[in-house]
Protein backbone atom coordinates (compact mmCIF):
# COMPACT_ATOMS: atom_id res chain seq x y z
CA UNK A 1 0.00 0.00 0.00
CA UNK A 2 1.36 3.42 -0.98
CA UNK A 3 1.84 6.63 1.26
CA UNK A 4 -0.77 8.36 -0.60
CA UNK A 5 -3.80 5.50 -0.61
CA UNK A 6 -2.82 4.94 3.60
CA UNK A 7 -3.03 9.09 4.21
CA UNK A 8 -6.47 8.76 1.97
CA UNK A 9 -9.04 6.41 3.24
CA UNK A 10 -11.12 6.57 0.40
CA UNK A 11 -8.69 5.45 -2.55
CA UNK A 12 -7.47 3.09 -0.31
CA UNK A 13 -10.83 1.32 0.64
CA UNK A 14 -12.06 2.06 -3.23
CA UNK A 15 -9.04 -0.02 -4.46
CA UNK A 16 -10.07 -3.49 -2.35
CA UNK A 17 -13.56 -2.45 -3.42
CA UNK A 18 -12.62 -2.68 -7.17
CA UNK A 19 -10.66 -5.91 -6.46
CA UNK A 20 -13.60 -7.65 -4.95
CA UNK A 21 -16.22 -6.20 -7.51
CA UNK A 22 -13.69 -7.12 -10.71
CA UNK A 23 -13.43 -10.76 -9.23
CA UNK A 24 -16.95 -11.19 -8.17
CA UNK A 25 -16.08 -11.78 -4.82
CA UNK A 26 -19.29 -11.23 -2.81
CA UNK A 27 -17.95 -11.92 0.78
CA UNK A 28 -15.08 -9.83 0.33
CA UNK A 29 -17.16 -6.86 -0.84
CA UNK A 30 -19.59 -7.46 1.45
CA UNK A 31 -16.76 -7.47 4.20
CA UNK A 32 -15.68 -4.11 3.04
CA UNK A 33 -18.94 -2.54 4.90
CA UNK A 34 -19.99 -2.10 8.21
CA UNK A 35 -22.41 -4.16 9.73
CA UNK A 36 -25.61 -1.46 9.86
CA UNK A 37 -24.45 -0.02 6.54
CA UNK A 38 -27.16 1.77 4.31
CA UNK A 39 -26.93 1.17 1.09
CA UNK A 40 -28.42 2.74 -2.26
CA UNK A 41 -26.95 0.97 -5.78
CA UNK A 42 -28.81 0.65 -8.68
CA UNK A 43 -32.45 -0.74 -7.24
CA UNK A 44 -35.23 1.72 -5.89
CA UNK A 45 -34.79 0.51 -2.49
CA UNK A 46 -32.29 1.54 0.01
CA UNK A 47 -30.33 -1.64 1.60
CA UNK A 48 -29.47 -2.40 5.17
CA UNK A 49 -26.67 -4.40 6.65
CA UNK A 50 -23.66 -6.14 5.53
CA UNK A 51 -26.10 -9.18 4.83
CA UNK A 52 -28.27 -7.44 2.17
CA UNK A 53 -24.74 -5.90 0.16
CA UNK A 54 -23.70 -9.48 0.09
CA UNK A 55 -26.81 -10.35 -1.71
CA UNK A 56 -26.88 -7.28 -3.72
CA UNK A 57 -23.43 -8.36 -4.98
CA UNK A 58 -24.22 -12.11 -5.46
CA UNK A 59 -27.06 -10.90 -8.19
CA UNK A 60 -24.23 -8.96 -10.50
CA UNK A 61 -23.59 -10.41 -13.43
CA UNK A 62 -19.92 -11.95 -13.68
CA UNK A 63 -17.23 -10.48 -15.81
CA UNK A 64 -18.55 -6.83 -14.65
CA UNK A 65 -16.27 -4.55 -13.94
CA UNK A 66 -15.66 -1.18 -12.42
CA UNK A 67 -13.24 1.42 -13.83
CA UNK A 68 -12.66 4.28 -11.16
CA UNK A 69 -12.00 7.60 -12.42
CA UNK A 70 -11.30 10.61 -10.58
CA UNK A 71 -11.84 10.42 -6.58
CA UNK A 72 -12.37 13.57 -4.08
CA UNK A 73 -11.93 12.97 -0.97
CA UNK A 74 -12.37 14.29 2.61
CA UNK A 75 -11.61 13.43 6.05
CA UNK A 76 -13.07 14.38 9.29
CA UNK A 77 -11.15 13.51 12.25
CA UNK A 78 -9.49 9.87 12.81
CA UNK A 79 -12.84 7.87 12.24
CA UNK A 80 -15.05 9.34 9.37
CA UNK A 81 -13.87 10.18 5.81
CA UNK A 82 -15.35 9.65 2.72
CA UNK A 83 -15.80 11.59 -1.09
CA UNK A 84 -17.02 10.83 -4.66
CA UNK A 85 -15.82 8.84 -7.25
CA UNK A 86 -16.51 8.80 -11.02
CA UNK A 87 -16.82 5.17 -11.80
CA UNK A 88 -18.03 3.39 -15.30
CA UNK A 89 -19.20 -0.17 -14.82
CA UNK A 90 -18.92 -1.85 -18.02
CA UNK A 91 -18.96 -5.51 -19.48
CA UNK A 92 -17.19 -7.36 -22.01
CA UNK A 93 -20.18 -6.52 -24.31
CA UNK A 94 -19.92 -2.97 -24.53
CA UNK A 95 -22.56 -2.40 -21.80
CA UNK A 96 -21.57 0.63 -19.55
CA UNK A 97 -23.27 2.50 -17.17
CA UNK A 98 -21.06 5.98 -15.79
CA UNK A 99 -22.11 6.99 -11.83
CA UNK A 100 -21.18 9.14 -9.58
CA UNK A 101 -20.05 6.95 -6.53
CA UNK A 102 -20.61 8.85 -2.96
CA UNK A 103 -19.04 7.11 0.03
CA UNK A 104 -19.11 7.69 3.52
CA UNK A 105 -16.62 5.70 5.51
CA UNK A 106 -15.69 5.05 9.38
CA UNK A 107 -13.15 3.36 10.58
CA UNK A 108 -13.02 0.18 13.13
CA UNK A 109 -10.45 -1.93 14.20
CA UNK A 110 -9.80 -4.04 11.61
CA UNK A 111 -9.22 -0.47 9.31
CA UNK A 112 -11.64 1.23 6.75
CA UNK A 113 -15.38 0.17 6.10
CA UNK A 114 -17.88 1.30 4.37
CA UNK A 115 -20.94 3.15 6.14
CA UNK A 116 -22.81 4.69 3.57
CA UNK A 117 -22.89 3.73 -0.32
CA UNK A 118 -24.97 5.90 -3.32
CA UNK A 119 -24.58 5.30 -6.55
CA UNK A 120 -25.87 7.93 -8.82
CA UNK A 121 -26.15 7.07 -13.19
CA UNK A 122 -24.65 9.77 -14.52
CA UNK A 123 -27.41 10.97 -17.26
CA UNK A 124 -25.92 12.55 -20.87
CA UNK A 125 -29.44 13.60 -21.93
CA UNK A 126 -30.35 16.75 -20.47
Amino acid sequence: MSADTMNDPMREVLGRWKAAFDGHLPDVMADLFTTDTLFQGFGPEVLFGRDAVRGYYEAVAERRFADVGDVHSYRIGEQVAGGFADVVFRDPNGWQAPVHLSLVLQRDADGWRIRQYHVSRVATDH
